[in-house]
């Protein structure tokens, strides 16, 4: 007795040319994304992870992994602009739950509520939202060390009064010891231009070479169907 066995995979070219296409579109609009975000605060560029399963499932069978590079450092206007020279983000307190984030711009109400650029409380490496027990007329009263801790001038007593450190941890929620913290300054994104328009250029040149391919496998499919269709 003669026992035979293994795996046939076939499909037709046609289904095949439309998912790699699928594929490019999306590896493309990830490159997009990431030059969009070229200028903006905090943004991080995101990495295609390209499984060995895409050729045959599809888009199923991608996903992101964010770059953690420290981005481009650029002076501030506003003192309570803060950065972070190390891998980490901050913790903001949202509706949704706690956000992390690499946008350092904060500002304080007049209650002395730490707030980041859309109004969510700062949180402090205890987990609680940052208060300033003094409201300066001024936000240069304000100073953070390079650690995240924040002080404030009383001018009741004429001195800096420790307020508490921000709340830096790592993208497993981990705190960090050192982040680093660039008091007046602002983060762009760590994107460059360059690198992400060259490493565009072999997807194009793929999404090209399969729209070409699919157009040739249509044309001849509607040839045979045509001729069959002309058959007596």
């Amino acid at each position: 007795m003669k026992i035979i066995g293994g795996i046939r995979y076939t499909e037709r070219g046609v289904t095949a040319s439309l998912r790699a296409m699928h594929v490019q579109g999306e590896l493309m609009s990830m490159k997009n994304e990431n030059i969009v975000g070229f200028d903006k605060v905090g943004y991080q560029r995101k990495d295609a992870v390209i499984s060995s399963l895409t050729e045959f499932i599809g888009t199923h069978g991608l996903s992101q992994a964010v770059d953690e590079k420290v981005g481009r450092m650029q002076a501030s206007d506003n003192r309570l602009d803060c950065s972070l020279a190390n891998k980490g983000y901050f913790a903001i307190q949202t509706s949704d739950g706690i956000e992390l984030t690499r946008d350092g711009r904060f500002k304080y109400d007049k209650e002395g509520n730490l707030l980041n650029i859309t109004d969510n409380p700062v949180l402090s490496n205890t987990g609680t939202p940052i208060k300033l027990h003094v409201v300066p007329e001024d936000p240069e009263h304000i100073k953070i060390d390079a650690k995240g801790f924040v002080s404030v001038f009383n001018p009741k007593t004429n001195k800096l009064e420790g307020v508490a450190f921000l709340g830096v941890s790592d993208s497993n929620g981990a705190l960090v010891m050192d982040p680093q913290v660039k008091q007046g300054y602002n983060e762009f994104s760590n994107v460059s231009l360059q690198e992400e328009f060259i490493t565009m250029m072999p997807i194009i040149r793929n999404f090209e070479a399969n729209r070409q391919i699919f157009m040739i496998q249509n044309q001849n499919l509607q040839k045979v169907i045509s001729q069959l269709g002309s058959t007596q």
